[in-house]
């Protein structure tokens, strides 16, 4: 999907050519990488990619992101593949050994944020999104088949070696930024950062199996997680037309033996496949662990996705970590880059994921504690509790639409407490040409002013303008829901189900300040509160007003 007409780009550089140096070098091209990069280069920095295989991974690793991560990919450009590529998931179920309910979580087709609670995906169809829709950006150029092998930071600037893989060559690269988005093995962590993990303690082997169904339709999409003490393992849908099962290593199984052909298609068989019904693609043994890297950013050398964190996957929310690392970091990155926010902004990169990420692997460890019990009796007495306790639907869902701390706004004597730092809904809303969702209408990129009132009368105070321009503020007034769709011109769109109006009326707000990573900076209840949110957002970024960029108004 091309950008919407309200975008608000930085301002327009020249092409990014070979041994230019970069406004901000990602290591590793997997979907993190890949999605900071376009989100970036649409914003017209310089962003070179290293990626140390020459081509795309062919089989799946992740399987599901959440609304959140969909609308962060949707703004990166893919919205209309994103749509292609998965299938909505039902529901989240846990059953027990003899196929009793012990947890069902309901996902809604279309959740708060305008996208299914869960979409299963076929990730090397993600991946092929992306890399298309990033070919038509100059800004970014990609070099596969090269190795980060050596970091240093000088002058202003970070040095990165790159070796060829196939040739041993080695090439210098420099840019402002550098952002490690090449795994759990991450170099960058290692030798960039020299930090270390935090390690849970909870890790165990499990077999995937990456499998073809003739027919799909004999296995519909799931996502279930059976508690059976004998065998824990895992029906999930991996994207349509594909499915995937998983299977615990018990402690008694030798490590070798477990992973073997033969194993896989044994223990396929307890779900029905096997070679008359489907084709195994892949099977693979993989370890997984609960780990969170203890410093995200050293000077110019910054951590996102795997390599900041890892996850057990029983929640579904390592890729959908990695998604909104990217998300909170580009246009932090941007507006440091343009001098409109200083370098400690870049501080609360961390600040703000590192909590929210811990909660999120506490979670998933918490998942596959009582997934993967294997002692009878305790499993007996899991079972009798959450059986007689059927109310916990929903329970140990993560709540990646919070943000506790960092470039919030909690002035309470000018805004409500409750808003800063949940994620802004997405409605359908109209203009005067078009109706949609509220991102592809109103446009995204920027700062976005939500408001009740004349967004040029609710930045003054007293008569006195507060400028947003170092915010890149996006003024957008919401009309009430009925008001004829020829009204909604310049900066206004109607509202048309009414869904901001009673959202921002719960808040007891009249406005809010977004930032371009859809969180809500803070609300005001009136034009002078509104006047103190834009001061004290401006101020927070410490930047330069100089460097500031224009405003525009919400347009098809």
């Amino acid at each position: 999907m091309n950008p919407p007409a309200a975008f608000v780009p930085a301002p327009s550089r020249a092409p990014h050519v070979p041994g230019a140096a970069a406004d901000v070098l990602v290591v590793g091209y997997g979907p993190v990488g890949q999605t900071l990069a376009l989100l970036l280069a649409r914003r017209g920095r310089r962003v070179t990619v290293v990626e140390r295989w020459p081509r795309p991974y062919p089989m799946p690793r992740a399987v599901a992101f959440d609304g959140p991560s969909a609308r962060v990919l949707a703004s990166a450009g893919i919205a209309d593949a994103v749509r292609g590529i998965g299938e909505p998931s039902p529901d989240y179920v846990v059953e027990n050994a003899g196929g009793a309910e012990l947890l069902r979580v309901s996902l809604a087709p279309e959740g708060p944020y305008g996208w299914p609670d869960s979409t299963s995906v076929y990730q090397p169809g993600l991946e092929e999104a992306l890399s298309r829709c990033a070919t038509g950006l100059p800004e970014l150029r990609v070099l596969r088949g090269h190795r980060a092998v050596g970091i240093a930071e000088r002058g202003g600037a970070v040095e990165l070696v790159a070796e060829d893989v196939g040739s041993g060559e080695h090439r210098t690269l420099t840019a402002r930024w550098v952002v490690g988005c090449d795994g759990a093995n991450s170099f960058v962590r290692e030798q960039g950062l020299g930090t270390g993990l935090d390690d849970s303690g909870f890790a165990l082997d499990w077999m995937a199996c990456d499998v073809v169904p003739h027919r799909p339709e004999d296995f519909p999409p799931l996502n279930l997680q059976v508690a059976d003490p004998a065998r824990p393992r895992v029906a999930v849908s991996a994207g349509p037309g594909h499915r995937r099962w998983e299977f615990m290593r018990l402690p008694h199984e030798p490590a070798a033996e477990f992973g073997t052909a033969e194993n896989a298609r044994r223990l396929l068989s307890l779900f029905g496949v096997d070679a008359k019904n489907a084709t195994v693609e892949r099977h693979a043994v993989y370890t997984f662990a609960g780990r969170n890297a203890r410093c995200w950013r050293r000077g110019r050398i910054l951590l996102a996705g795997d390599a900041a964190h890892q996850m057990p996957p029983f929640a579904g929310q390592g890729m959908c970590s990695g998604i909104r690392d990217a998300a909170n970091l580009a246009w932090k990155l941007d507006l440091v880059l343009a001098g409109a926010a200083g370098e400690d902004l870049l501080d609360t990169y961390e600040r703000e994921r590192r909590p929210h990420v811990q909660q999120v692997i506490d979670m998933s460890v918490g998942l596959g504690r009582l997934i993967c019990e294997t002692d009878p009796a305790a499993a007996a007495g899991r079972d009798a509790a959450m059986l007689r306790d059927r109310a916990r639907d929903g329970a140990g869902r993560p709540r990646p639409d919070v943000l506790t701390g960092g470039f919030l706004h909690r002035d309470t004597a000018a805004a409500p407490q409750g808003p800063a730092g949940v994620l802004l809904p997405q409605a359908t809303v109209a203009h005067a040409t078009a109706s949609g969702p509220f991102d592809e209408i109103a446009g995204t990129g920027g700062f976005t002013l939500l408001t009740l009132d004349d967004p040029g009368r609710a930045a003054h105070d007293g008569g006195t303008r507060t400028a947003p321009d170092p915010l890149g503020v996006r003024p957008v007034r919401l009309l009430p829901p009925g008001t004829p769709r020829g009204h909604a011109t310049g900066g206004a769109v109607v509202d048309t189900e009414g869904v901001y109006h009673a959202w921002l009326a719960a808040l007891g707000a009249r406005t809010v300040l977004v930032r371009p990573d859809f969180y809500v900076y803070g609300a005001a209840r009136d034009r002078a509160g509104t006047a103190a949110l834009l001061r004290a957002a401006a101020d927070g970024l410490g930047g330069r007003p100089a460097a500031a960029r224009p405003a525009t108004g919400a347009q098809r």
